[in-house]
């Protein structure tokens, strides 16, 4: 393999490998130089070298581009974990004066390497850096919850941020403003796309990672731990040739693995689906997905209207978020095509509610809405350390109970099988509101949210109800359902 550059030394001197021969290599020269930093470059890389003068911008450019080919090594991530774990890949940092000074770039990026490799390994789904006063704090969001895994020295800060920054095709000179970018990596064998999103804040730049694991989202219908109740209604929605169902939850909570899972269904190679993502998480088989790009005019409404002129069977509508984007999403379903699409609020019922303070008239609502259905994800009990607990009279009475009929209930201990936390995993909680005739009536008539909700839960589960089944069963804890579903919610 050919010598190179290491990125301190490129970045910081100015000089930075464009490509070359076995007997040549090209080298660009940032406009103000240092000259005596060319005799370095010639004794590291071995050949002679071609120089091509470059406008301090575009050499950023180039830089970013080289050395943002390195990659995330999944091999050497799980080799240096096995063999010395995240805190001593921080101890084999050397405490040079100033890190960004150095010549050799290898402990930063084996760091970085490790942290995303542990990060995947541990079913994270973003990774948190954030600079306080003295140290750095990294933390993993796993099963919904951000946990601490490692507290460095700030002096770590910059070297990572700039690295992640080369990484991500994102400019390392600017540390004033908000910047987004991606990592496309493979570990393991999977494919990984990292969005990497990076804030100024009072001690430095914070960046997040979020993992994007196309094996945990492309899940099938039965995969999604609906009960045989709502899977059984939520398919016959998707088999009517119209109307619009909406998917509604906070961030999270599983919306875009619902949507997902809905249009891997409609895909049948009959018909020509069609998305608008913001951003498209994850790449579909079979299907057109365009980007929202705000900047140069390309939102949902207007996206929306421009892909009507392309024959849709199926449209899926990342997130209504205005009334623009309302009105042509239902202007399209009222055509006889079905539509899927986000809203963010708590409850199924709630979402109704937002479209008609959105501007959405009643009568367009009950003609055109087909399905809402809302969902959260609720912590999985570690089955390794979950212990019994009595049942109080309160939880009896919180489930509707009889002393004589309480199930075992369980709590969560901690253990090295769950990272210390007690639970393992996730499980999907939903209610769904299918807008049949007497529901119809009553969204015309302008009926309240309670009404709607007492109309449509009248026979079926709210979030609470359905996620006391897994309270019943064992599979979490009464702690767990309350802190993601409102114990109201059951009127």
């Amino acid at each position: 393999m050919n010598a190179d550059l290491s990125y301190a030394f490129a970045r910081d001197k100015g000089l930075v490998v464009l490509d070359g021969a076995d007997d040549n290599v090209r080298v660009a020269v940032r406009h103000g130089a240092d000259p005596f930093a060319l005799i370095e470059a010639r004794r590291v890389l071995r050949r002679p070298m071609t120089l091509q003068a470059m406008a301090p911008q575009e050499f950023e450019r180039a830089l970013t581009e080289h050395y943002a080919r390195e990659g995330v090594s999944g091999d050497e991530a799980e080799a240096a974990l096995d063999s010395q774990g995240l805190a001593s890949l921080v101890d084999g940092i050397p405490e040079t004066a100033d890190l960004l000074d150095g010549d050799d770039d290898a402990p930063v990026i084996r760091l970085i390497n490790g942290l995303i490799y542990e990060a995947v390994n541990r079913k994270a789904s973003d990774v948190h850096i954030e600079p306080h006063e003295d140290t750095l704090s990294v933390r993993y969001r796993i099963d919904g919850v951000l946990q601490e895994v490692l507290t460095p020295s700030r002096r770590l800060a910059a070297p990572l941020t700039s690295r992640i920054k080369v990484m991500a095709r994102l400019d390392i000179a600017e540390k004033r403003v908000p910047q987004d970018g991606r990592i496309s990596l493979s570990i393991g064998g999977r494919s990984i796309d990292v969005r990497v999103s990076t804030l100024p804040s009072r001690y430095g730049e914070r960046v997040t990672m979020r993992l994007l694991d196309t094996r945990n989202a492309l899940l099938g219908l039965d995969e999604l731990g609906m009960d045989e109740a709502t899977l059984t209604r939520f398919r016959e929605i998707l088999a009517q040739p119209n109307g619009i169902t909406l998917v509604t939850g906070p961030t999270g909570s599983g919306k875009t693995t619902t949507l997902y899972s809905a249009l891997s269904v409609l895909n049948n190679g009959e018909r020509n689906v069609m998305t608008l993502e913001d951003p498209i998480e994850y790449g579909l088989e079979g299907i057109s997905q365009t980007q929202m790009h705000h900047k140069v005019g390309l939102t949902f409404a207007a996206t929306l209207r421009a892909i009507l002129r392309h024959d849709p069977d199926v449209v899926m509508v990342g997130e209504i978020r205005d009334l623009e984007t309302a009105k042509v999403a239902f202007e399209f379903a009222s055509t006889g095509r079905p539509v899927l699409s986000t809203v963010h609020t708590n409850s199924a019922a709630g979402a109704i509610q937002r479209l008609r303070d959105m501007g959405i008239e009643p009568y367009v609502l009950a003609a055109t809405l087909k399905a809402v259905i809302a969902q959260r994800l609720v912590r999985k009990l570690c089955d390794h350390c979950k212990k019994p607990h009595a049942s109080t009279s309160e939880e009896l009475a919180m489930f509707g109970l009889s002393a004589g009929e309480a199930p075992q209930m369980w709590r969560p201990v901690g253990c090295m099988a769950c990272g210390n936390s007690g639970y393992n995993g996730r499980l999907g909680v939903y209610e769904l509101i299918t807008v049949d005739g007497g529901l119809r009536d009553l969204i015309r008539a302008d009926g309240s949210e309670d009404d709607i909700q007492d109309m449509a839960f009248a026979k079926y589960d709210t979030l609470f109800r359905n996620a006391a089944r897994y309270v019943k069963t064992g599979q979490t804890s009464v702690e767990e359902v309350l802190r993601v579903c409102r114990r109201e919610e059951e009127r």
